[in-house]
């Protein structure tokens, strides 16, 4: 499905909805920590499309908290884990996100069971069926992240 993360930057980008996983996924690289007014915070690089590298959206977010998180080959990893609204068709709500570098994964966001408000119904049938960038939107989208 198409999805925005308004609050990150992110217009348009391309996640999995995958309801056998239990937590939502941000291909995030370049983590930073640092505190802002007291609070612990992230800096972070996002790459939008799939397969494009340069030129990501930097941006920033408070830490919620740490999370151990077992992906789906059984590895454990400790995960910053964000708050954020997201957005896909006419409906926001927010979401937990886990960053972790997804550059090997087919989407750049994984969108887990636990994402999912009641009320939202998938099927695993389609693919885009809410939300769909313009041709317009998706060429500004890929000048914008891959100018040199």
């Amino acid at each position: 499905e198409w999805i925005s993360l308004p609050e990150l930057g992110v217009d348009w980008t391309k996640a999995k909805v995958d309801t056998g996983a239990r937590t939502s996924a941000l291909d995030a690289v370049n983590i930073e920590y640092f505190e802002k007014d007291g609070q612990h915070w992230l800096k972070f690089k996002i790459h939008p499309l799939q397969r494009v590298q340069n030129h990501g959206i930097v941006t920033q977010a408070a830490l919620l908290e740490m999370r151990n998180i077992t992906s789906s080959n059984g590895k454990t990893e400790k995960r910053p884990v964000i708050l954020t609204p997201i957005q896909i068709g006419e409906k926001t709500w927010p979401i937990e996100l886990t960053l972790t570098d997804r550059d090997t994964m087919g989407f750049r966001m994984l969108l887990g069971r636990q994402g999912i408000p009641k009320g939202i119904v998938v099927n695993p049938h389609g693919s885009f069926l809410a939300s769909k960038p313009s041709s317009q939107d998706l060429d500004l989208l890929k000048e914008k992240h891959t100018k040199q």
